[in-house]
């Protein structure tokens, strides 16, 4: 609970309660023990209420107006959660939460949940509540890709299975040498994305040889390759700088990562124009890099390749998962759209039947 940050005052008071409980129990019957064991036990009760308040003093900086919304967004964290664990999620549960964050997220302004008469107030404490509404779409995403690796290619499942196997390794990398980390120690992981993504025609992975057949389940692959590029970008970002002549290009990069990352949360209906803006301020970046490398107007190569690299290689991920799923929607609504015609088809055919079967008002059966 400590580590994941998920919890609230709610959570804590039954822990509260029962350390209470053990303790009159060991001072109770003390003398009936060696002096050892309950000086151990004391210890240990000492430890955990140690521990109970320091949790309960992260949550003391939460603002009294954000607490409510608090213990909301920890009840959602974990339904995304019980989600993310089943096998087969439920799609209408999954979209009932989102709607509900949606709703949530759309109440804040400049990225911070406002009180007050107009909203005039921002109350402390926006970072635990921020972060718990980023983390519950980050579940909510992984569970809509993991949707598209049931019916993957198994062309493409070599491609699907290195991808997972990288993003483990980077999430490990995150936990164990976050500060640590060079641009060369992710130079292996960074040539492999590469030469993933270089699999792909016209931003797709093909199977089935020479005719070049669409494979199924490009959500998932996309998704997963986002985030290997994300998870390279924060561990650089963390140890090595970027120069002041990259700095522009990085600015320009978290805008468009941000608006992509708020389109692929609201989702559409959008059209394929609407994107073109980000495509083409992405192309400029594109045309700026020889050889691989962001080159200064002195012909140096500037600090930060690898932040500013893997942050552009997210961004054209982003790009390429919301063209995606701009096609799936379109699909389904095709698919619907050929199902209603054939029940309306299919009752028209059945009334021409029945009155086949009337016969004509004027019939001899009628005389």
């Amino acid at each position: 609970m400590r580590e994941s940050m998920v919890y609230s005052e709610a959570d804590l008071k039954p822990f509260q309660k029962r350390l209470g409980e053990l303790r009159e129990i060991v001072q109770n019957d003390a003398a009936n023990h060696p002096p050892a064991m309950i000086e151990l036990l004391e210890r240990k009760l000492g430890q955990c209420d140690d521990l109970l308040k320091e949790m309960s003093g992260s949550l003391s900086v939460l603002s009294p107006e954000l607490v409510p919304l608090h213990q909301r967004l920890v009840t959602m964290r974990r339904q995304f959660a019980a989600l993310a664990a089943k096998e087969h999620s439920s799609k209408a549960d999954l979209q009932k939460l989102v709607d509900e964050l949606r709703k949530i997220d759309s109440k804040r302004v400049d990225g911070k949940f406002c009180v007050g008469p107009g909203g005039s107030s921002v109350p402390p404490s926006q970072a635990i509540c921020s972060s718990l509404v980023e983390d519950c779409f980050d579940i909510a995403h992984e569970i809509k890709a993991r949707g598209y690796s049931i019916n993957l290619s198994e062309e493409l499942k070599p491609v699907y299975e290195r991808l997972k196997e990288m993003r483990a390794e980077l999430e490990r990398l995150s936990l164990t040498h976050r500060w640590t980390l060079r641009e060369t120690d992710l130079y292996n992981y960074a040539v492999e994305l590469r030469d993933i993504d270089q699999m792909r025609k016209d931003g797709k992975w093909n199977v089935g040889g020479a005719d070049g057949k669409l494979g199924q389940g490009q959500y998932v692959l996309l998704y997963l390759l986002r985030r290997c590029y994300g998870l390279i970008y924060s561990l650089l970002s963390s140890s090595e700088p970027v120069s002041e002549e990259l700095m522009p290009v990085a600015n320009k990069l978290s805008t468009i990562k941000k608006v992509l990352n708020e389109v692929l949360r609201y989702g559409g209906p959008f059209h394929p124009r609407e994107l073109y803006p980000y495509q083409l301020a992405l192309f400029q970046i594109d045309g700026m890099v020889k050889d691989g490398k962001f080159i200064g107007k002195d012909g140096s190569i500037p600090e930060g390749q690898g932040i500013v690299m893997a942050h552009l290689n997210e961004c054209h991920e982003l790009l390429e998962m919301l063209k995606e799923s701009l096609d799936n929607e379109t699909d389904v609504d095709e698919e619907e759209e050929d199902e209603e015609e054939e029940e309306e088809d299919n009752e028209e055919g059945s009334e021409g039947f029945e009155e086949i079967e009337k016969g004509p008002p004027d019939s001899d059966e009628e005389r």
